[in-house]
């Protein structure tokens, strides 16, 4: 397979930096082809601004949504966002790689979120109707490929836990997940998570290389998140709410997403 990391920590002798050359010499051991987009090495500008698009008239208010979709009709997109568009379209698998900072990724790999998920190609595709609203969740350009994260974290596994003071690591990771990364296509897998990470010694990081070279290994054959498919009846269209009978109608969350599940989160 095609393997596209993305990688966002400011420090290249960082514990993230050593799990990236994990993740990556065991890719490549398993015959795999790796390209790795190193965000901060590369200098990679976060921010939307009227420098995305070149051919926008000077006097033009600046409408990103509206800038976006005309730059990537007209292939007017910056030559590093193009990059990033081509290695999207290479890659069978993306692994987002950052360190959970906030309760989300680091602003540079937002960054580049924002700048390369263009209208027309990420985003804004498909047809809008009364049985369909767009491809998306489940469709998309980049539908039939599969995506994870690899996130590390400060805090205890148990402060990420249903009952944990930080909340589940699913509930924060979801809008990444499902809103990120399902929303143009992808299956999802279960990210690969490390807890305590400034507390780890030597014995503790081989604990943690070797979970993350075996989900390396089981890149191919790891079950996605059963995240429900927008077109695929479970919500109403055009209201996009889950249809009745699904799920508990006194429920809500995420876990409300999940196709098949029978026990979801009430809201407290």
């Amino acid at each position: 397979m095609k393997v596209l990391l993305v990688f966002a920590h400011p420090e290249p002798g960082s514990l993230n930096g050593a799990l990236r050359d994990v993740a990556v010499n065991e890719l490549e051991a398993q015959g795999h082809e790796v390209r790795v987009t190193d965000l901060y090495a590369e200098g990679w500008k976060s921010e939307v601004d009227r420098a995305d698009f070149p051919s926008l008239a000077p006097d033009a208010r600046l409408v990103p949504v509206a800038a976006s979709k005309k730059a990537f009709e007209t292939d007017s997109l910056t030559d590093d966002v193009k990059a990033e568009i081509e290695k999207l379209l290479w890659a069978d698998v993306l692994i987002l790689q950052f360190p959970l900072w906030w309760f989300s990724m680091p602003a540079i790999m937002k960054g580049w979120v924002e700048r390369v998920y263009a209208y027309g190609f990420a985003y804004g595709v498909g047809e809008h109707s009364d049985t369909r609203w767009g491809d998306r969740y489940g469709e998309g350009k980049l539908a039939g490929k599969r995506a994870m994260l690899i996130v590390t974290a400060g805090g205890w596994e148990e402060h990420y836990s249903a009952r944990g003071v930080n909340g589940p690591i699913e509930d924060l990771l979801f809008p990444i997940n499902h809103g990120i990364l399902y929303y143009p296509g992808y299956d999802v897998l279960p990210p690969f998570v490390a807890y305590k990470v400034d507390r780890l010694d030597e014995a503790g990081f081989e604990t943690v290389a070797g979970r993350l070279r075996e989900r390396m290994r089981t890149l191919q054959t790891t079950a996605p998140i059963p995240y429900r498919r927008q077109n695929g009846g479970d919500y109403l269209i055009p209201s996009m709410q889950l249809r009745p009978g699904l799920a508990d109608p006194s429920a809500s969350g995420f876990a409300l997403h999940l196709g098949g599940a029978e026990v979801v989160r009430k809201a407290s």
